[in-house]
């Protein structure tokens, strides 16, 4: 018989059973898809193997009007400016102790030192930093060091080594405390009684309610001009400017924004590329009505040219204005000609109309639902994000957008950890990709991928915190659950290890007819079309695939073994069986014998980059049983 082209439809279907996708793929990890044939992805290298304290949940990339290139990362413990692969800290402080207020108890021998500051503030997991001290039990205490809540005035920190006494009250009238800006939870806490949440975070009896959701730490970020602005999810808003130096002023710590009716909570910062006006969503009110209780519905926007001036006035269009559908305000993204904002039960239109209304609103969508602040991304014109039980799309309107794993991602998902969810671009190969954790995993450990030029899907097994696809820097970022930011499509492997590591990567395809559907079909030989393009395997290593076929008697039979001969027996000569193929390997002998098969293609080894084209098979007819 003439030899069968292998040529299966783009993209990875997991809406119906594998047979009833005949023609297509059903499984995937560290795939794309490419002009219509699967690829291996690209690998990723460190920006350097500094780490960071605490996990990365947002990045922002701008250049200073000196050229220099910066990254903004904000995780639940710090805030930090990326630089030329360095990461320095410029967490803001939250206050400063008047000198002699906080005093130091040691122990002899032990590193554990007791800090007596009455009302600082702090809680478990928070920084402070101690200069001016005179030298305690030994100890040399000026440095910055992680609190663990003991009362409303002590805690603990532990010193790099143990004191050679024990005092009481030291540290001399000189001592300065700087407390930075209060921490937050790497994961989605809900507190339900004794010990979750709040209680075993910070003690008996300081205020905490149990049941209430706590969030995780997120952050927003944008720049004003070469100014820094970000803000923590109900926090207060900060600003870092880079200065005149001939460096930017990396030592220099964040600021809090300060001046008349400043909004102390916000849940989201952005300037408007077209008007120059910050605007704040989900924030407390200002003039006779402000308090710093927070508005989760509220929005409201600077004078033009300024992120100080946020009292309304005749002669500036500064201003608010409170939505109405939903209870709160989840998240919002800037487009073409519009500002998108999703409440928890609606997506409404901000455009700029001038004085004297400054800003119109229209309801684009109400029942929609967006999954978390960051599960939004912008790309070909078109916004895209995913939903608490589907995906949707706005180029105008609002519309769902059909999804052939809708299925398998909304089935096996953690909805209790939705706000670590996030979404980001890589535009070089035209994709949307949104991370998320699946059902057993309290960390994002999976992703799912829309090809929005191929319009198809595929998925995969991926650990990562952000991403940021920026035209300032050659390839998209992203930062991993190893505290490290890496470069995507920078590589072959796996950069996060030092040597790098091997990705593995497979596609399978769904089930297909190699007989009649009745009689058998015998497999014998197999021609593999693939390329190694962009392989960086070392001498006298080659890069390698495997081809594995995989026969299956009926749709509800195992696939058939070589290594079970029962299964084996009834289904095929050989059963499964795995082919290795490197550049020049022409033609693959094989006895493969069923009713259905499917084909899988995988690698693992170092170096290895491939594509697949058309494998061609050549099928003869063979008997009944």
């Amino acid at each position: 018989m003439p030899l069968q082209k292998i040529q299966l439809r783009p993209g990875v279907n997991r809406e119906g059973t594998t047979l009833a996708n005949e023609g297509g793929w059903f499984e995937c990890d560290n795939v794309r898809f490419r002009s219509g044939f699967p690829q291996k992805i690209g690998g990723w290298a460190v920006i350097s193997y500094n780490t960071f304290l605490g996990v990365a949940r947002s990045m922002w990339n701008w250049v200073t009007l000196k050229g220099y290139n910066l990254l903004g990362v904000g995780t639940n413990l710090k805030f930090y400016i990326e630089s030329g692969g360095e990461y320095y800290d410029i967490t803001p402080i939250r206050e400063t102790t008047p000198a002699g207020a906080a005093t130091f108890d040691t122990i002899n021998t032990s590193p554990i030192v007791t800090v007596n500051d009455i009302g600082h503030g702090a809680q478990t997991g928070d920084f402070v930093t101690f200069t001016l001290s005179a030298p305690v039990g030994g100890l040399d205490l000026n440095h910055e060091y992680q609190i663990t809540y003991l009362t409303a005035n002590t805690y603990t920190v532990t010193a790099s080594t143990p004191a050679t006494s024990t005092v009481t009250g030291g540290g001399g009238a000189a001592t300065l405390a700087a407390y930075q800006i209060t921490t937050g939870f790497d994961i989605y806490t809900i507190g339900t009684g004794w010990g979750a949440g709040p209680w075993s975070r910070l003690g008996w009896g300081d205020g905490y309610t149990t049941g209430i959701g706590l969030q995780l730490r997120l952050w927003s970020q944008t720049n004003f001009g070469e100014t820094l602005l970000f803000s923590p999810r109900g926090g207060a808003l900060y600003y870092w400017a880079p200065g005149n130096g001939a460096t930017p002023a990396y030592t220099t710590r964040g600021t809090l924004v300060s001046g008349l009716d400043v909004p102390a909570t916000i849940n989201q910062i952005m300037v408007s590329d077209s008007t120059r006006i910050v605007i704040a969503f989900g924030c407390n009110d200002y003039g006779a009505y402000g308090t710093t209780a927070q508005d989760p519905m509220l929005i409201r926007w600077t004078a033009q040219e300024s992120y100080t001036d946020w009292t309304p006035a005749a002669t500036n269009q500064a201003g608010s204005y409170r939505l109405s559908h939903g209870s709160e305000i989840i998240s919002a993204l800037q487009t073409r000609q519009e500002i998108l904002v999703w409440t928890d039960a609606a997506v409404y239109s901000m455009q700029y109309l001038g004085v004297p209304y400054v800003w119109g609103f229209t309801l684009l969508a109400d029942n929609i639902s967006i999954a978390s602040p960051n599960a939004m991304a912008t790309a070909n014109g078109s916004v895209y994000w995913m939903g608490t039980d589907k995906f949707y799309t706005y180029s105008g309107r609002v519309e769902t957008l059909p999804c052939s794993l809708r299925s398998y991602v909304f089935d096996n998902i953690n909805r209790d950890q939705e706000a670590q969810f996030f979404a980001g671009t890589n535009e070089g190969f035209s994709e949307v990709w949104w991370f998320y954790c699946s059902a057993n995993s309290t960390v994002v450990d999976r992703y799912v991928i829309f090809n929005y030029l191929d319009r198809v899907w595929y998925y995969g097994s991926m650990g990562r915190t952000a991403w940021l696809d920026s035209p300032l820097r050659q390839y998209p970022q992203a930062a991993t659950t190893g505290n490290l930011v890496v470069f995507h499509e920078a590589a072959v492997d796996d950069g996060t290890t030092n040597p790098p590591s091997p990705i593995s990567a497979y596609i399978q395809s769904s089930d297909f007819d190699i007989g009649d559907g009745h009689n058998y079909g015998f497999v014998w030989r197999m021609i593999p079309d693939i390329t190694f393009d962009g392989s960086t395997t070392a001498f006298p290593l080659k890069p390698e695939v495997n081809f594995t076929i995989r026969p299956r008697q009926n749709p509800g039979a195992p696939y058939g073994t070589g290594d079970n001969p029962v299964v084996a027996s009834k289904q095929s000569y050989a059963g499964q069986a795995t082919y290795n193929v490197q550049e020049f390997t022409e033609i693959v002998y094989t006895r493969i014998r069923g009713r259905q098969m499917a084909f899988k293609i995988s690698s693992d080894t170092l170096g290895t980059q491939w594509q697949l084209g058309v494998p061609r098979a050549d099928v003869r007819p063979d008997g009944r049983r």
